[in-house]
């Protein structure tokens, strides 16, 4: 009951994302992560990590953010040191400068509270849409306000982006015959190629998992991307159930291409994609990518955002190919503010950010060899 009041508030907020949620909290608490639940009313600030203490809430709020806490394994005086980090969040109404002045002063407060290097924040918000120089391209004074309000604060934009700055959203208020009058051409004509070729398309559940996440490895290998291990995608999918599903397509009963679809609070996520070589030139993914626009569309979300688009729009980006996919399907691309810091000690966050890069190059070639060897076990 807890976890669904805290969906509520959020969903009572501008911007909800699924990655504030209870369930995300959950699914990162087994990989060293303490989630403190934050709410803010007109006056009142609240940060507890017993999400049982929501119920006793008697204001409406205002803003809430979930901060998750990972404490830093060093010794000497660095032994309460943490790195605290906001995924997609706060959540609240970003034009009220005034009330974004009041979150990031508490945030900053906390941060120093609990022995923060840093706090990252990175919530979805839009600094322009469409691609930059196109005749698409515009920019959203309130995105340069808040940049302004950060910068004037002593924030830092970080060089370590959590997730993706930019993505493609694909409206789902038209109706599907204008949806798919919205696509480019070929990508169209490649939708309705699937089910021409024998195709078929259903729903997938927890049998599955292993088969996806087998094939989610097959895709980071040789797309060049580094995954986790499969008990971490398990606790993903448990976690989500109800909010989460995977859409599986097939030639005659083999599986050839997957998705994994998120949906909180009206808005859809392409999060997962995954693909086999065997049968690519019946385009199974272009015809998943519709049946997804349909499965979001089902369950009353209003925007599907398809998670991913370049920093820089040209072919020396490496999202550029998987972006062309995405732009074929008729979306928007919105650029966002990214991810900051705020960091209350400036010794140890040159230390952190100096360090860590070598520690993650690290631990990604380790997590790209475990991934073949377990593909060849």
């Amino acid at each position: 009951m807890s976890a669904e009041i805290w969906g509520r508030i959020l969903a009572g907020l501008p911007n909800p994302h699924f990655m504030q949620t209870a369930q995300w909290a959950q699914v990162k608490a087994p990989v060293g992560w303490q989630a403190f639940y934050c709410v803010w009313s007109d006056r009142q600030f609240i940060a507890n990590t017993e999400l049982a203490a929501l119920q006793t809430i008697e204001f409406t709020p205002r803003a809430a953010c979930l901060v998750l806490k990972r404490r830093i394994p060093v010794g000497g005086f660095g032994a309460r040191l943490a790195v605290l980090y906001a995924p997609k969040g706060p959540n609240l109404d970003w034009t009220d400068l005034a009330l974004a002045q009041r979150v990031l002063t508490d945030l900053e407060g906390f941060a120093r509270k609990q022995g923060g290097i840093f706090v990252k924040i990175d919530p979805d918000i839009v600094l322009g849409r469409g691609i930059p120089g196109s005749d698409a391209d515009q920019t959203e004074p309130g995105g340069e306000a808040v940049r302004g309000l950060l910068q004037h604060r002593g924030w830092r934009f970080s060089d370590d982006q959590i997730q993706f700055r930019n993505t493609v959203y694909v409206s789902l208020k038209p109706s599907e015959e204008e949806l798919l009058a919205n696509m480019k051409q070929k990508t169209r004509y490649n939708v309705r190629l699937g089910p021409k070729k024998g195709v078929v398309m259903r729903v997938g559940g927890e049998q599955d998992w292993p088969m996806l996440y087998k094939m989610y490895a097959e895709t980071s290998l040789r797309d060049g991307f580094v995954i986790r291990d499969e008990a971490y995608y398990r606790a993903v999918w448990q976690a989500f159930r109800g909010l989460a599903e995977p859409l599986i397509a097939e030639v005659d009963g083999e599986p050839v291409a997957a998705v994994f679809l998120f949906a909180f609070a009206g808005r859809a996520y392409y999060v997962y994609g995954m693909s086999r070589d065997s049968h690519r030139e019946k385009m199974p993914t272009y015809f998943l990518q519709w049946e997804a626009i349909r499965w979001a569309k089902a369950r009353g979300c209003t925007v599907y955002d398809l998670w991913g688009a370049p920093d820089v729009f040209d072919e020396s980006d490496s999202m550029w190919g998987v972006f062309r996919f995405k732009d074929g399907l008729g979306g928007q691309v919105i650029r966002t503010l990214g991810a900051w810091d705020f960091a209350p000690n400036s010794f140890w966050y040159a230390m952190y950010t100096r360090v860590m890069p070598m520690v993650l190059d690290v631990m990604r070639a380790r997590g790209r060899a475990r991934t073949r060897q377990g593909l060849s076990a």
